[in-house]
């Protein structure tokens, strides 16, 4: 279909889908001018954390926790939502502002959200902590005196999705991905596959994590976290020689996707095309990454895109600093581009927020592309041998004047992911 010479639709039928706002919660801050800035500074936001003191067996003590006080909601509205849920309700209200789809007065989304054509596909690693450990003190004690109507919307690993369709009242798709840390990025790409395929018009896309110590536990017992606790600037080291492991953070990202002709007809703001989407699974280990997978998955989405690999300017890294990790990740892309690309890796500056690093990592990639500059691996000194002859951005961050990114994640059971953004350049 061609409307004032605009292609809405892909060669393949498929409806064009587009990037129309965005909103991240991190330590990198809440809008792109502040992220920029921070950026900007070549500096990470871990730091140490003394309450975490108190778990002795655990050999990390640094994360990268949302310091900021979390603004008021009504009570009310968000008495089922622990401390992820909220998270991801304060960056969904700012993509949705962002996207022109709130009321005048901010309270509530425009009417035209609550048709059924608009749905949510959103994800997280778990519910929150607390309410978790709640039901665990029932098993340990079997008291469930201290448990409330609550207390499992809170736990329920589709505590964000669901909480956000009550509050704005979404009746459309419901997708839920809870994948481990490529909840977000499937959360952007099923959102992204159900507006294509024109089962939806809107979809409100992305992950949360809210920090908890058994997150970090979890990494610490395979040996897989950071114990440079003397240094918190100094880790983690990205595709460095030294690199000792990740460092869990905290966040919440959202992406509103549209349909392009949907969102031309209305006059959006447009920030970026959602170009390509691939998922598959190893299906060869739950914790050891699979080099050749990986690599299928990026050739997936960019056959998806219905780009040339040389349009591609940069690659936006899992990069989590572990061993294995960074080898097998560099390898892969190697593999499929077959030259020096550009890559770097958000974590180095964030450490790593699970469910909720795919669509933050994601937002500031596109914001990226459209400013023209990429930033560095921070910490990144010494190259590991053992990663693959990539261009492994240092120093100052690198100006690339370009069109077309990748940002890949991978997860825990073997679940890859691959996305490609296009800048939007009116056509």
């Amino acid at each position: 279909m061609v409307v004032c010479n605009m292609e809405f639709t892909k060669p393949n039928g498929k409806r064009r889908v587009v990037v129309t706002g965005g909103g991240m919660v991190s330590a990198l801050g809440r809008d792109w001018e502040t992220a920029f800035k921070n950026l900007k500074e070549c500096k990470n936001k871990i730091r140490y954390m003394p309450e975490w003191e108190r778990f002795t067996k655990m050999n990390t003590r640094m994360a990268c926790p949302y310091d900021e006080p979390l603004p008021s909601f009504p009570r009310k509205k968000i008495r089922g939502m622990g401390r992820v849920a909220l998270l991801s309700l304060l960056s969904t209200q700012d993509a949705l502002r962002m996207a022109g789809f709130l009321t005048e007065d901010g309270e509530d989304v425009i009417e035209e959200l609550k048709n059924g054509r608009t749905g949510i596909s959103y994800g997280t690693c778990m519910g929150s902590m607390d309410a978790i450990g709640d039901l665990a003190k029932m098993v340990e004690t079997g008291d469930s005196s201290h448990l409330n109507s609550q207390t499992y919307i809170k736990a329920m690993p589709q505590t964000s999705a669901c909480n956000l369709s009550v509050y704005y009242q979404i009746r459309g798709r419901m997708i839920i991905t809870d994948t481990a840390c490529t909840s977000g990025s499937q959360g952007i790409g099923y959102g992204y596959e159900a507006i294509a395929d024109g089962r939806q018009d809107i979809m409100i896309c992305g992950g949360s994590e809210e920090l908890s110590a058994p997150d970090a536990a979890i990494f610490d017992t395979l040996g897989a976290t950071s114990c440079l606790n003397d240094t918190p600037e100094k880790t983690p080291k990205c595709f460095d020689k030294d690199r000792d492991g990740l460092v869990i953070g905290e966040g919440a990202g959202t992406l509103i996707l549209e349909d392009l002709e949907h969102a031309v007809k209305r006059g959006a703001k447009i920030y970026c095309e959602v170009a390509g989407f691939a998922t598959n699974a190893d299906g060869t280990h739950i914790t050891s990454p699979n080099s050749e997978t990986q690599a299928l998955c990026l050739e997936m989405a960019i056959a998806d895109a219905g780009v040339s690999k040389d349009e591609i300017a940069y690659v936006n890294a899992h990069g989590t600093a572990t061993p294995h990790g960074d080898i097998s990740e560099s390898q892969a892309v190697y593999k499929v581009f077959n030259r020096a690309i550009p890559i770097s890796s958000t974590k180095s500056y964030i450490g790593h927020i699970l469910g909720a690093c795919g669509c933050v990592e994601s937002w500031l990639t596109i914001n990226m592309m459209n400013e023209g500059w990429f930033h560095p691996n921070v910490n990144l000194e010494n190259v590991d041998p053992e990663c693959a002859p990539l261009d492994y951005i240092t120093g100052n961050g690198r100006e690339i004047d370009c069109d077309t990114v990748m940002a890949n994640n991978f997860a825990f059971g073997g679940v890859n992911t691959s996305l490609i953004f296009k800048k939007w350049k009116g056509q």
